[in-house]
């Protein structure tokens, strides 16, 4: 057989298909619409030809229960993270007087080195209120432990001044080692008490 003739199937002269069969006599052993009378409700609306939803940002996200869960979810823990992150509830900055202070106690060969960064506070509540310049007595003692009572005997005393520059540092020694400090800032109005430990 050469490569231009066209194969012929071994059952050539048999007919595949009734050719004079009527339409309404054919048997059909998968009818959809008589399938989807017998199913639930639910299975008939997903056959039911619905036009197509207009954009929504928001259906998505709430069309369903679990969605709208997961979507108020995601709200609440993004609201509670702006609002710790607004009232600086998570870091280790302070706030002093209109001033956001970083301590620090760095350990080097048995010295206790005091490292203090000073900022202007930033947002809409500290636009209004002028932060505070001027002296800052320090007092730093170790920190007592809970029960201990008494008094301190070892406290050093050290006094800086805050300036209207928008940031400054400062350093001091503490002639003592302890695994917990305790400094005490104190300016004309207030006073602010801050526990670290020495790394």
């Amino acid at each position: 057989m050469s490569d231009g003739e066209e194969r012929k199937r071994p059952n050539a002269n048999y007919r595949l298909s009734k050719e004079s069969a009527d339409p309404d006599e054919i048997v059909y052993h998968y009818d959809r619409e008589r399938r989807l009378e017998k199913a639930p409700q639910s299975v008939r609306d997903l056959y039911k030809d619905s036009p197509p939803r207009r954009f929504s940002l928001l259906g998505p996200l709430v069309g369903s229960k679990p969605r709208a869960m997961l979507f108020a979810t995601i709200m609440i823990a993004s609201l509670l993270i702006i609002a710790i992150s607004f009232l600086n509830l998570a870091s280790d900055t302070y706030d002093f007087d209109g001033n956001r202070l970083t301590v620090q106690a760095i350990l080097f060969e048995d010295i206790v080195i005091v490292a203090l960064k000073k900022s202007v506070g930033s947002g809409p509540l500290a636009r209004m209120n002028r932060p505070y310049t001027g002296a800052v007595n320090i007092g730093v003692a170790p920190a007592m432990k809970a029960g201990e009572a008494g008094e301190q005997e070892d406290v050093f005393y050290n006094r800086i001044f805050f300036s209207a520059a928008p940031k400054e540092s400062y350093s001091f020694a503490v002639p003592f080692n302890s695994g917990e400090l305790l400094l005490v800032f104190q300016s004309e109005k207030k006073t602010l008490s801050v526990k670290i430990k020495p790394e």
